[in-house]
């Protein structure tokens, strides 16, 4: 079919259309738009496209967050269903979806525990309980717990996960050997290795070194190989106070891994439960330079913190754990306060199942007990950022087969999915395997294909927080945006995650740490483009973070400019009493996006390739997007995210017959900009000192874009081919 072609006519257009201001008499950059009406790229359902996440709080606050006003504030976000966010999950902590349930040791209050599938009244409050027999220093949470492997207290212990073990997978343990690996925070000099090894214990084990170059992160390590110490196999492991001598001379490590691969099968004295007797236990570790014939000069730091101890990374932990180690810093809602709420408006609900701390019995109670109160399920993720807790993706997909099999045993038509991945705009990797692969998806797809259950993999989720640093301006990392996440697509399809599958990402924000760009037009103008961008890829839902309100943190240590680090975020900032009292750009940002450009009722959508051209050439600091609407209208959304005035010139239509056509008004404009909103930062202390809707005006020529501002412009226009 011949075509225009659209560089030569934009530029002409360009040079003709350059115009002087009559209000302020300076130049404005000039902008043409073309929108290819000739295909559609993708399209999409309100209902299913838009929606939010709901996490936990701390117990104190979830009262507070779920008060009768602030449910009706929240209310006015246009989303149109839920994400149930895990926040147990990424804290190393097991969770009581329902306080009523079982222990193992029931005398005792403790073991594995089993939430019970009813309920005699309204499950308003749920919670994570600590894992004392964690290994890892490190979580993704409060972080506030440590590693038992070196916290300096010998009657302590780390266990592995035992639904790892042969027993539970049908696999042999020397396949997928679990693993402790020790970053020393800088090279020293090693050749010995002390374990006091608790219940059970491993009989054939070896460790080894990274011979390569150093990274802050153990996961991200690339450039080297792991090689084992000279004398760091181990065939026939006693158990007990096990001295190893690694090597005659001390080698100059900082990373050194423990791989454990057949275990002693033996429980501690009194214990009954197979559970206690599958996997590895290690009560302390050592490591360091022999002195004389039995002394070890330690250079691992020992604590009951993770600010005072040598940072631990394991394959997995034990969920066994007590009634005392409830944490109220890890509340999470209710699953009745959750649907009681509205906040889904009637539509499935994206529902967690832990599998990295959790066990398939209390999955299994979880599933019934939704059913039976006909819950709505719009999917059932299973687990949450395994990637960030080094887990490796053979063993989450043992467990995830587990998993899917009892959830799928109840109700062969739920969909299960996953991974949950951590924001990472360069791809999820993991340490490379015995052949070198370190592509995370796509070892654990292989995973599943070679065990046939692939069916299984209902769905892809990820979450999506761009920028881990404020220091650089908004304006430059809102640029970067659209490249990053058609890098990520590229490289997901790259290795193999199928595209027949919906696409979800299961949380969205400017950054997964607290910033000021998060409660200024920068977030609005993200999350914008982040979904409108998803869509227009092929994605099926997004859930933006942030709907309940909350106040100003700074988490971060970065930068001279103080400012920069106070925010959150948060579409609503709470007030005195943690009532919601301001709106903030995520919340309009999200009304423009779901309400304006989109057509709020839940009818098909078709969305159309669009190219911009700004004075002859294609910009970075503008952006649009093309959609036909059920109400016969295009809407076109324009994002100014650079600190110029820009001129819209025309829109122009590439038609399946080979015409263009010029789009004509009157426009219906929405737009939000400074104008409507403006920040003081004042530490914890900021908030908005002018918050106004977004303004709505008719227009029939050209279109002023503000610097730093989301355009809607609607009209009617050519019928497009149908998808």
């Amino acid at each position: 079919m011949q075509r225009h072609c659209l560089f030569l006519v934009a530029a002409v257009l360009a040079a003709a259309l350059m115009l002087v201001d009559s209000s302020s008499g300076a130049q404005r950059p000039q902008l043409l738009v073309r929108i290819d009406a000739t295909r559609p790229a993708a399209s999409f359902l309100p209902d299913e496209a838009f929606g939010a996440g709901l996490d936990g709080l701390e117990e104190n606050d979830l009262a507070r967050v779920y008060s009768p006003e602030n449910i009706k504030t929240m209310e006015g976000a246009p989303y149109r269903r839920l994400a149930y966010r895990l926040r147990t999950e990424l804290g190393v902590q097991a969770w009581h979806w329902n306080e009523a349930g079982s222990w193992s040791d029931e005398e005792n209050r403790e073991g594995y525990w089993t939430s019970s599938d009813k309920a005699a009244g309204p499950l308003l409050t749920s919670f994570g309980y600590r894992l004392p027999r964690r290994g890892s220093t490190i979580d993704q949470a409060e972080n506030d717990g440590y590693s038992r492997l070196d916290d300096g207290d010998e009657s302590t212990f780390w266990k592995s996960n035992p639904y790892l073990d042969a027993h539970f997978t049908g696999e042999d343990n020397a396949l997928h050997p679990q693993w402790v690996l020790i970053d020393l925070g800088r090279r020293r000099n090693v050749n010995a290795l002390r374990i006091l090894w608790g219940e059970p214990y491993a009989t054939r084990y070896e460790a080894q070194y990274w011979d390569g170059e150093d990274s802050d992160y153990s996961n991200s390590l690339e450039a080297g190989v792991w090689r084992r110490f000279a004398g760091g196999q181990v065939q026939d492991g006693k158990g007990g106070d096990s001295l190893v001598r690694l090597s005659d001379d001390p080698v100059s490590v900082r990373f050194v891994r423990i791989l454990l691969f057949s275990s002693s099968g033996t429980a501690p004295k009194k214990e009954s439960d197979l559970r206690d007797r599958l996997g590895f236990a290690v009560r302390e570790l050592f490591l360091g330079v022999l002195d004389g014939q039995d002394g070890l000069q330690d250079v691992i730091e020992h604590g009951a913190s993770n600010s005072n101890q040598t940072l631990m990374t394991v394959s997995s932990t034990d969920p066994w754990h007590r009634v005392i180690d409830r944490d109220p810093k890890s509340a999470q809602p209710g699953f009745d306060r959750i649907m009681a709420s509205g906040l889904g408006r009637g539509n499935p609900v994206l529902i967690p199942v832990p599998v990295l701390y959790n066990t398939p019995e209390n999955a299994a109670a979880e599933i019934r007990f939704l059913q039976s109160r006909n819950f709505p399920l719009g999917g059932i993720e299973l687990g949450e950022e395994p990637d960030g807790q080094g887990m490796s993706p053979e063993h989450y997909g043992a467990l995830y087969l587990q998993f899917t099999g009892v959830v799928h045993g109840i109700d062969p038509a739920l969909v299960t999915g996953g991974p949950g991945f951590q924001s990472e705009v360069e791809g999820w990797n993991t340490l490379a395997d015995a052949v070198g692969e370190r592509s995370w998806m796509k070892r654990f797809l292989a995973y599943l294909r070679e065990r046939r259950h692939l069916d299984d993999f209902g769905f892809f989720s990820f979450e999506w927080y761009p920028f881990d640093s404020f220091c650089e301006t908004p304006a430059g990392q809102l640029m970067k945006q659209p490249e990053l996440m058609k890098k990520v697509f590229a490289y997901l399809e790259k290795e193999g995650v199928p595209r027949d599958i919906p696409w979800i990402i299961s949380e969205y924000g400017y950054s997964s740490f607290a910033g000021r760009a998060e409660v200024e037009l920068p977030a609005a103008l993200l999350n914008a483009e982040i979904v409108a961008q998803f869509l227009m890829l092929g994605g099926k839902t997004a859930y933006a973070y942030g709907l309940e309100p909350n106040r100003p943190m700074r988490e971060l240590d970065q930068c001279n400019d103080h400012d920069r680090l106070w925010g959150n975020l948060m579409m609503f900032q709470a007030g005195p009493g943690g009532k919601a009292k301001w709106l903030l750009p995520a919340f309009y940002g999200g009304k423009m996006l779901v309400e304006e450009w989109a057509e709020p009722i839940n009818a098909r959508h078709r969305l159309f390739p669009v190219t911009v051209m700004k004075e002859k050439k294609v910009p970075e600091d503008v952006t649009a997007y093309a959609v036909y609407r059920p109400d016969g209208r295009w809407a076109v959304l324009l994002l100014n995210k650079g600190g110029d005035r820009i001129r819209l010139e025309g829109v122009r239509f590439d038609t399946p017959d080979a015409r263009g056509i010029d789009w004509h008004g009157p426009f219906t404009v929405i737009q939000y900009s400074p104008q409507q909103y403006l920040w003081r930062a004042d530490g914890a202390k900021g908030r908005p000192v002018r918050s106004r809707p977004p303004r709505r005006f008719q227009a029939t020529r050209a279109i002023t874009l503000p610097p730093l501002s989301l355009t809607v412009v609607r009209a009617a226009g050519p019928f497009p081919r149908p998808l």
